[in-house]
């Protein structure tokens, strides 16, 4: 007789994964790839990288469910180490760029660092999208990561102050401020 992974609650499904059943984390996988994927996409602005920090925050996660409170929103916990993967890409992206155009390439490295989109993307739609999500991933990380979370993500304002660790006026004001700097730099 086989388990209905997909009837299990995610406090059952950490517990068998614990207790070293695969196919448990592999239904947490399935249940929450595609959220995780979409904050992390939104918060680094590139598909790729989102790719592997995806699978690095659910390596953590498997890593670290015994610290994982069944009470909690299983999709706050892993949106929350998913921000924590982010933020580390985002202080290793900074050390990078400094190392490799800092002082050699000077005012050259900025011109080799643009992130414009191309010429050749044809569809106008799609240019607006990529200067959308270049305007979000450009945002200071205390006003994009509500954004994403609340208005991408669709968490209450509650859960994502849970996750951010304000307090939920904290995530209002956040959420105006991010939408001003938005409307600002898409027009």
């Amino acid at each position: 007789m086989s388990l209905d992974w997909t009837t299990l609650t995610d406090g059952e499904l950490a517990t068998l994964s614990i207790a070293g059943r695969q196919a448990a984390f592999a239904e947490i996988m399935n249940r929450y790839r595609q959220p995780v994927f979409r904050l992390i996409r939104a918060s680094v602005g590139d598909a790729e990288e989102a790719l592997d920090l995806t699978q690095e925050s659910f390596i953590s996660a498997y890593q670290a469910l015994a610290r994982y409170d069944p009470d909690r929103p299983m999709r706050a916990w892993l949106s929350t180490i998913a921000i924590n993967k982010c933020r580390d890409w985002g202080r290793k992206r900074k050390v990078r760029r400094f190392l490799t155009f800092g002082g050699a390439l000077g005012a050259e490295g900025e011109r080799v660092a643009d992130d414009r989109v191309a010429a050749d993307i044809a569809a106008s739609d799609r240019q607006e999208l990529e200067h959308v999500a270049k305007a979000i991933t450009d945002l200071p990380a205390n006003l994009r990561e509500p954004l994403v979370l609340r208005t991408i993500e669709g968490l209450s304002q509650a859960d994502t102050a849970s996750i951010l660790g304000i307090s939920e006026k904290a995530v209002e004001t956040r959420l105006y401020r991010a939408r001003a700097k938005l409307e600002a730099a898409i027009r």
